[in-house]
């Protein structure tokens, strides 16, 4: 992957959007003349939106690529205890056979056996499998994510200022506010995956099976996992921010109506997206960022401010996200998508606001024998999640 590659696709992305907001301004216009518009306009709208979709995938995907560190064990910045470590878990996978991994427990704190026979995955494919849940999981990537050794975690949020006043030298010194503390516990679940290969292929002496095994662990973790931190209910998996009720008040998330059931406003229709925006408290501002589907996305795009400039903005470097009103977005497929008092958009400092719990192992056991004639390879690890702080996510709803 070359700086190249990627330089070019993102100006492909920016001519894209260029092509998109000339055939959109072309739409406006007959919607504005005629009350509707033609309809070879609203196709190329379309199939325009659909390209920008599959080119913002694709700079998402050099830029991934880029991200994730090789799992070649010839690579030099491996020390020789992570060589050992990967080549005796590689050996592990393709036989079974694991007396290289428990000799090599004192020389590594991830090396371990569990109580029902599996091991602990090595210190370098763990690092590795938590770079590729960040890049594939677009909650951690904005979320406060903490690692640790316990059964859970109990984190103390202050959500109230403590209080001040101005005094003269001598004057007497009323007592003043005292922050309010909640207490919030989060307690990680158990999240498993099970990936299986054929023998024949795990004995490919060209097949990477730890890389391939690794892949597709991040892979299933990071779409439970994303679904539970939109949505989850919180009984045997994280609490999602949607799963809150509406209100002002701690334990609630502040909800913005866009003022019809399913839909946008007829009438200059992001000026709701604006109104949610500035709802947040300023000190939440900076770190800040939209979360939406790609179906409410293709939406977004074709809005306008008062400026009449476009209010989404495609990503022009990259690492970099595109935007929405200045603050970043995020693609996140679990958002629902627009329906009848759905809530579609988040806006929020979820760095502030949610925060994502690690038990620091993941652990995976070699089966051969359930699914002949292929190896199942059962993983787990736990995870828990919740809204840590209310005041720092806000949500749209399509509804009255």
């Amino acid at each position: 992957m070359t700086t190249f590659e990627i330089k070019a696709a993102v100006d492909d992305l920016g001519s894209a959007f260029a092509a998109f907001k000339e055939a959109n301004d072309r739409r406006l216009q007959e919607l504005s003349k005629k009350h509707a518009s033609d309809v070879l306009s609203e196709e190329k709208v379309n199939r325009l939106n659909g390209e920008l979709d599959r080119l913002q995938g694709q700079v998402d995907g050099l830029t991934a690529a880029v991200k994730r560190s090789p799992l070649d064990g010839s690579a030099q910045k491996y020390s020789t205890a992570e060589r050992e470590q990967k080549a005796a878990f590689n050996r592990f996978l393709r036989t079974g056979q694991h007396e290289g991994l428990q000799g090599l427990e004192g020389k590594a704190m991830s090396v371990g056996t569990d109580a029902d026979g599996g091991f602990m995955v090595p210190d370098i494919l763990y690092q590795q499998l938590t770079q590729t849940l960040m890049v594939l999981s677009p909650i951690r990537a904005i979320a406060n994510v903490i690692n640790i050794g316990g059964d859970a975690v109990d984190i103390l949020v202050d959500n109230t200022d403590a209080g001040s006043a101005w005094v003269a030298e001598t004057a007497t010194r009323a007592e003043t506010t005292s922050p309010q503390l909640q207490r919030v516990k989060i307690t990680p679940y158990e999240l498993y995956a099970q990936p299986r290969l054929t023998q024949q292929l795990i004995d490919d002496s060209r097949f990477d099976a730890d890389a391939f095994i690794t892949q597709n662990i991040a892979e299933a973790f990071a779409k439970a996992e994303g679904t539970a931190f939109v949505s989850g209910d919180g009984t045997g998996k994280p609490k999602g921010f949607l799963a809150y009720s509406a209100g002002t008040t701690w334990g609630t998330i502040e909800r913005v109506k866009t003022g019809v059931a399913g839909n946008w406003a007829a009438s200059s229709p992001a000026d709701v997206l604006v109104d949610l925006m500035f709802r947040l408290k300023t000190s939440y501002m900076n770190e800040a960022s939209w979360l939406v589907n790609r179906s409410v996305l293709s939406e977004i795009r074709k809005f306008k401010g008062s400026d009449n400039n476009y209010l989404w903005q495609p990503s022009t470097q990259s690492g970099t996200p595109s935007t929405l009103l200045g603050f970043n977005l995020y693609l996140a497929e679990e958002m629902p998508n627009k329906a009848t008092d759905s809530l579609s958009v988040a806006f929020g400092n979820f760095k502030v606001g949610y925060t994502v719990v690690d038990r620091q192992d993941v652990r995976i056991l070699r089966d051969p024998f359930s699914a002949k004639p292929y190896v199942q390879f059962y993983a787990t690890k736990r995870v828990g999640g919740d809204v840590t702080n209310f005041e720092a996510i806000k949500l749209l709803q399509f509804g009255v």
